[in-house]
Parts: structure tokens; sequence; C-alpha cells
């Protein structure tokens, strides 16, 4: 059977050059350039994780999950150090919504933060078995 081995998700920002900035200089992922004409997406990566964004013409973005269900992740990231990462964007200033939680239905440890743009990143470190 064939591998997935890797997921980007793409979501839709209010303004590219803003979330690039944020998620470089707060998240610490990194972009080499935003494309299109007019300029509006962008990939950002960080370690093995990616994600895309892109800024639509006309209408804003839509709702995050969280606005159907309260504290609903957009994208799940795996980290092999949470609390590190938490004190990483706790001096940088990020949202953390959820501080790092030891979650027993899985065996792992999370953190929830909120980008710019409202979407819930849910930070999750597996604790082994």
């Amino acid at each position: 059977m064939v591998q997935v081995t890797r997921a980007a998700p793409a979501l839709l920002c209010k303004d590219v050059f803003e979330t690039a900035e944020y998620y470089r200089d707060v998240l610490g992922f990194a972009f080499e350039r935003i494309d299109g004409k007019p300029p509006s997406f962008v990939i950002l990566d960080r370690g093995g994780a990616r994600l895309m964004f892109r800024q639509p013409r006309g209408d804003a973005p839509r709702a995050p999950n969280s606005a159907a269900i309260a504290d609903f992740p957009d994208v799940f990231v795996y980290a092999d150090d949470v609390d590190a990462l938490a004190d990483e964007f706790r001096a940088k200033g990020a949202d953390i919504v959820r501080a790092p939680t030891y979650r027993p239905i899985w065996n792992g440890k999370e953190m929830t933060v909120r980008d710019i743009n409202g979407w819930l990143l849910l930070f999750g470190q597996p604790m082994g078995d």
C-alpha cells in the first residue's frame, strides 16, 4: 500500500504579508517568497511542518473551526518538546490559548495557539508507550 508521508494544510488569511511575517517572527516558521499576481500565496515551513496561506480577493476568509466547536483546532502540528515550544512562543508574544497540558486519551501533551487570523494551531507531543 502507498504510504502518505506529509500534509500541508492550506488556509485562507486576511493579509498574506502580515501572516507570513507573524509566522516567521512569532512562531519560528520560514518562507522564501510570497507568490501570485498580485502577491497572495505563501508556503511556510518549520522542521517537517508545512503550512500554505492564500489571501483571497474580495470576501474575508471563512470562520475557524472553533466558531462551530469550541477549542477545536484548525491544524494539528507534531512537536518533540511542547514545553520548550511554549517558552519560545511566550517570549515572542504568541496568543497561547491553552498552555501545555497532558492528554491521557492519546498519551500526549498539547498546547493550543491562536494565530493572527483566528486559526487555532494545536501543537502535540506524543509521550511514548
